[in-house]
């Protein structure tokens, strides 16, 4: 089965750091995009990282830009997201998300497998 499991969210006060890990199973990493997406209450699903397959290219959403890094490790299966300086406005559920032969969007119409999602508060 083709499945991604989110883990790493939890409490953490403004400017601290976090680091989420998206495990795959049941594909080739290297042949799939990767994309980080948050929901916080009342609002949209918005896209913040994303690594295109064989991670050539990354993009970040401007909310985030300079904090947060996307990277991959293929050998694990495993696709992380560093977050630095948290700020309370970071707060929500994490998606990761995977979409074959894809780019580095930020659009979820580029992904079409989803994890369940881990939730990161940032507050003091």
């Amino acid at each position: 089965q083709l499945q991604l499991v989110e883990s790493g969210g939890g409490l953490v006060q403004p400017g601290g750091s976090l680091r989420l890990s998206c495990v795959a199973s049941g594909f080739t990493l290297e042949y799939y995009a990767i994309g980080w997406f948050r929901q916080a209450p009342g609002k949209e699903r918005e896209g913040v990282s994303s690594s295109s397959s064989l991670g050539r290219t990354t993009t970040y959403a401007d909310s985030v830009k300079g904090r947060f890094t996307i990277s991959r490790d293929n050998a694990k299966t495993t696709v992380y997201l560093q977050m630095n300086s948290l700020k309370p406005e970071d707060t929500a559920v994490y998606y990761c998300a995977a979409g074959r032969w894809g780019s580095a969007t930020l659009n979820s119409a580029g992904y079409n497998k989803w994890g369940q999602g881990t939730q990161v508060t940032v507050s003091s």
